[in-house]
């Protein structure tokens, strides 16, 4: 009989709530309780702002020292003051150049990488491309999660013991991956579409590279961590959207019965954290995480509506498709020119 570190989760098989103890009210602060990260390294991307911002502050609260990699240095260098043990260095995840300088830059310290979270995305934004043609949802929200991941692989595997954490969303139900046309070059663009497809590609990275990456003791987990206000994801999107969405007035102030059940910004970067620290997953891994615990499977038969984020749970089979990972897997290397983990296979 396999144990659970030998079934992956390709298919969403140990897609099921584990019973954490923690729920949508959780905390960061209350999923860390009692964990000691003291001499553990971190890095988190976008980590000077909304969640990450948070989760930056947690961890390092916990004893961990974290590297917040940014755009704006200048501006994470104020978000940050006055946050003990946290190092800034710039990235800019559509810049192919930019992930490999900073990467070279950190493998030449010699440290060990225990924890990368992936947390940097944008949404809601025009029709916009990186200068190898990518969407650029796609290349911000997965590729670069792909291309980061890739390069720091040594410093991961030196932690014997590391953990991987992409920031998704319960925005992968709108749309599967196009494998067909990922980039809008013959579709017409929606940026909810490419936000989507975008999430799915996580979800699916994070399947397969714990799949992959489990031999060499690295676990990885996607993550949605709910609908949060307060956060700079939706600074481009337009009112119209989201008054069309039922969401806010024609001043653009959100509906009390909709805010009322928000998640606040701490409440918001409590799955990250439990997806990076709780013992509970240490022979669990690949699994798509909400509230605090593993999500279910949604067929379909979950009701979700806009006006009560509360409903946006549960993960989507195709999103954890194995055929779909792999293919996923060799089409994210074709367009990276990297070749990553891919002559690793399950235990």
């Amino acid at each position: 009989m396999k144990t659970t570190l030998e079934i992956d989760n390709y298919n969403g098989k140990l897609q099921k709530p584990i019973g954490s103890g923690f729920n949508a009210s959780s905390t960061a602060s209350d999923v860390i309780k009692g964990i000691n990260l003291s001499g553990k390294l971190a890095i988190v991307t976008g980590g000077n702002a909304g969640i990450g911002l948070e989760t930056t502050k947690i961890l390092v609260a916990a004893g961990a020292t974290v590297i917040v990699p940014a755009r704006d240095v200048e501006k994470a260098k104020k978000n940050l003051k006055g946050v003990a043990n946290v190092e800034l260095a710039s990235l800019d995840l559509m810049d192919a150049r930019s992930i490999d300088t900073f990467a070279e830059k950190f493998l030449a310290s010699g440290r060990a990488l225990h924890l990368l979270i992936n947390n940097a995305g944008i949404m809601w934004v025009p029709l916009r491309r990186d200068q190898r043609g990518i969407e650029s949802q796609l290349a911000t929200n997965y590729l670069g999660q792909f291309h980061l991941t890739a390069r720091l692989w040594p410093a991961l595997t030196r932690a014997n013991g590391a953990r991987v954490v992409n920031l998704s969303s319960f925005g992968h139900q709108m749309s599967p991956f196009s494998f067909e046309d990922p980039n809008f070059h013959r579709r017409p663009y929606e940026t909810l579409l490419g936000y989507g497809q975008s999430k799915t590609a996580t979800n699916l990275f994070s399947m397969e590279l714990d799949s992959r990456g489990k031999a060499f003791n690295v676990r990885a987990y996607s993550v949605h961590p709910g609908s949060i206000n307060g956060t700079e994801l939706g600074r481009e999107a337009p009112l119209e959207l989201f008054q069309k969405m039922g969401l806010c007035d024609a001043q653009g102030n959100i509906y009390p019965d909709v805010a009322a059940k928000l998640k606040t910004i701490p409440q918001g970067a409590a799955t990250t954290i439990w997806c990076a620290t709780s013992p509970m997953l240490d022979d669990i891994g690949g699994v798509y995480c909400e509230d605090a615990d593993v999500a279910e499977l949604d067929h379909g038969t979950t009701e979700h509506k806009v006006e009560d984020p509360s409903t946006s749970r549960g993960v989507k089979p195709y999103s954890l498709d194995e055929d779909y990972a792999k293919r996923l897997w060799k089409l994210s290397e074709e367009m990276t020119g990297i070749t990553f983990l891919s002559g690793a296979s399950s235990i």
